[in-house]
């Protein structure tokens, strides 16, 4: 793999430092009732998988999701004024306020959802793959899932069939230790859940450290280009996050494995690594980190000052209208 550049790593840094700061943002205006709804998922502590993924795909290839999706979508070029209006309803957001933070989509950027059904997404990856396919394309379909999501019925269907057609799919779990409150180890039968690629008889690209963007940016660029030519392949990214399943649950009563893992956070993994290979890197990190800050609470203002979609928005986009 090539040695990547200054300024490639600088942008991944920012990109995570953006997603870390909207993040903390939302859950602010979650409790202050600005941003509404049943649940909510942040996507802090999993930073570096997210855009080191989104990193190794061409503007033409498409990424879809599950509920956990505003860092995914920050990564994949969403501006934060429109994921932050979506965010609380408006009609300036990516889905006209009328989606809310578990369906965020974009079809600019090719990033379909943002799905609250759990695992729901997957067949519609393998869908998206299948057309790609059909029509002579060599798009790849980034498809992430949660380590919950792979025990249930959508994730062999989806799998199965792509691995069936040779669908070019990087199908990317991210296990992040939690079922929502359930451990892995305790949900699933094989807790290595890259192995499942040999029930499928696609591709094991086996477990990137997920706290890592370089890493995981070189492991996901080698399965994008194996899926490209041959087809699909599965990932397992070793990640944490740092809150409840939901802004609304309790974080883990386990506080010193959470303390472990915010030793290897993403962000502080990507600032060392800068630190050592580039000199007086410092500064320009410090800048990068108020430029972002200064970018989520300007996206506040925005959607803060957007209007609340109408009963005709409502209404729209039901029916196809000739």
């Amino acid at each position: 793999m090539a040695e990547i550049d200054k300024p490639t790593l600088l942008e991944w840094y920012r990109q995570m430092f953006l997603i870390r700061q909207f993040e903390n943002q939302c859950d602010v205006l979650y409790k202050e009732k600005k941003i509404t709804g049943v649940y909510m998922h942040l996507y802090s502590g999993l930073e570096a998988t997210g855009v080191g993924a989104v990193a190794a795909l061409r503007p033409s290839d498409h990424v879809i999701t599950a509920y956990r999706d505003h860092g995914i979508a920050l990564a994949r070029g969403m501006t934060p004024e429109s994921a932050m209006a979506e965010m609380m309803g408006k009609r300036t957001g990516c889905s006209g306020g009328k989606g809310g933070s578990m369906h965020l989509a974009s079809r600019e950027h090719n990033f379909w959802g943002g799905y609250a059904i759990v695992g729901g997404h997957l067949p519609l990856a393998a869908g998206i793959a299948l057309e790609s396919r059909y029509n002579g394309k060599d798009d790849v379909v980034l498809s992430f899932v949660g380590d919950g999501a792979s025990n249930n019925g959508y994730f062999h269907e989806a799998l199965n069939l792509s691995a069936v057609w040779d669908l070019p799919v990087v199908w990317l779990i991210e296990n992040n230790g939690y079922g929502m409150g359930t451990p892995v180890e305790v949900s699933s039968g094989q807790p290595e859940l890259h192995k499942r690629a040999v029930a499928y008889g696609m591709k094991d690209m086996g477990r990137v450290d997920g706290q890592n963007v370089v890493d995981v940016y070189n492991v996901v660029s080698k399965a994008v280009e194996y899926a490209r030519k041959k087809g699909p392949v599965l990932i397992e990214s070793l990640t944490y996050r740092y809150k409840g399943h939901g802004v609304s649950d309790r974080s883990y009563d386990k506080m010193a494995e959470l303390r472990d893992w915010q030793q290897k956070d993403p962000i502080l993994v990507l600032q060392d690594y800068l630190c050592k290979h580039y000199e007086c890197v410092e500064d320009e990190l410090k800048d990068i980190e108020r430029e972002q800050m200064a970018a989520v609470f300007k996206a506040v203002e925005f959607a803060e000052d957007s209007e609340v979609p109408t009963y005709e928005d409502l209404i729209s986009h039901i029916y196809v209208e000739e």
